[in-house]
């Protein structure tokens, strides 16, 4: 079939009419008579050269063949939709997938995204959290915010910014540390990452306590735990200004220790898209203009 000769209209008769079973209702969603429905899907099975409506003296209903079609013309009228919503000021949305570690994503990243999204609507930005394991092929992402030293195996990584570690904990708790030497008495919240409490004594000039209790695969999950009074997260505190800022949490001590930062993430097999430079560009520049930690 010529496309050029495609019967838009009568696929759009016919698909409404297989929806609603009924002519009439058809006819209303479609603002024609009934009469306009009825021709139109006659005309698509003379094109055809088979029936697509049995039709029955209280209504309608599919053929064989008609319910051959259905899926057919509703998948190809919903990809024409989807391709004329992702249309932003007279150009096409470009989609954009980016995968971003849970803590980083709700400490930072949120609160300043619509900045993004506002300056680029012609962008399509689609946020996957996880908690630092990622699989860019396999997840088909475009790109991958990640904490970490910057050295994953097949990919080009950039810093965000840095993020030392510091103590973190609720006001009662910090009340009664006299000094770093206390934390000892108290449950010391701890990451997968084994060495960081370590890493902070070490700093500290001090030996790690034993360490007990439940280990968490996200900061943000360790510091809700903190913010309820179960003891004392190590966490990048960059990544929790908010709790801070209203005194839900304080920073009872002065040491951090550096176990990685945030990067921004490619595969080194990918080419750049113009929508992956612009968010790249746009996190860059907001990164150094807001945030005091960022690239050192």
């Amino acid at each position: 079939m010529d496309r050029a000769q495609l019967p838009l209209n009568a696929l759009r008769a016919f698909e409404a009419a297989a929806r609603h079973l009924n002519f009439t209702r058809a006819a209303s969603e479609l603002c024609v008579s009934q009469g306009a429905v009825s021709h139109q899907v006659a005309l698509l099975e003379r094109r055809l050269g088979t029936s697509l409506f049995r039709r029955l003296p209280r209504g309608i209903m599919l053929t064989d063949e008609g319910l051959a079609l259905v899926p057919v013309v509703r998948e190809a009228f919903d990809r024409i939709g989807a391709t004329l919503d992702r249309y932003a000021g007279g150009r096409i949305a470009e989609a954009l997938t980016v995968g971003v570690v849970g803590t980083f994503a709700v400490g930072w990243l949120l609160e300043r995204v619509d900045e993004f999204t506002r300056a680029h609507p012609h962008i399509d930005l689609r946020l996957m959290t996880n908690n630092n394991r990622v699989d860019l092929a396999g997840e088909g992402l475009d790109l991958a915010i990640r904490f970490g030293d910057g050295a994953w195996h097949g990919t080009h990584a950039e810093r965000i910014m840095a993020a030392p570690l510091t103590p973190l904990c609720t006001p009662a708790i910090a009340a009664r540390l006299n000094g770093p030497q206390a934390l000892g008495r108290e449950n010391l919240l701890r990451s997968y990452r084994a060495e960081e409490w370590p890493r902070w004594f070490a700093a500290a000039g001090l030996e790690c306590p034993a360490l007990r209790g439940p280990v968490f695969d996200s900061s943000a999950l360790m510091i809700a735990s903190a913010l309820a009074g179960r003891g004392v997260a190590l966490a990048p505190a960059e990544m929790f200004e908010n709790d801070l800022a209203a005194e839900r949490l304080v920073s009872p001590f002065s040491a951090e220790v550096d176990c990685g930062g945030y990067w921004l993430t490619r595969m080194m097999s990918r080419d750049d898209t113009p929508a992956m430079r612009t968010f790249r560009d746009w996190l860059m520049h907001t990164a150094r203009e807001r945030s005091p930690r960022s690239i050192r």
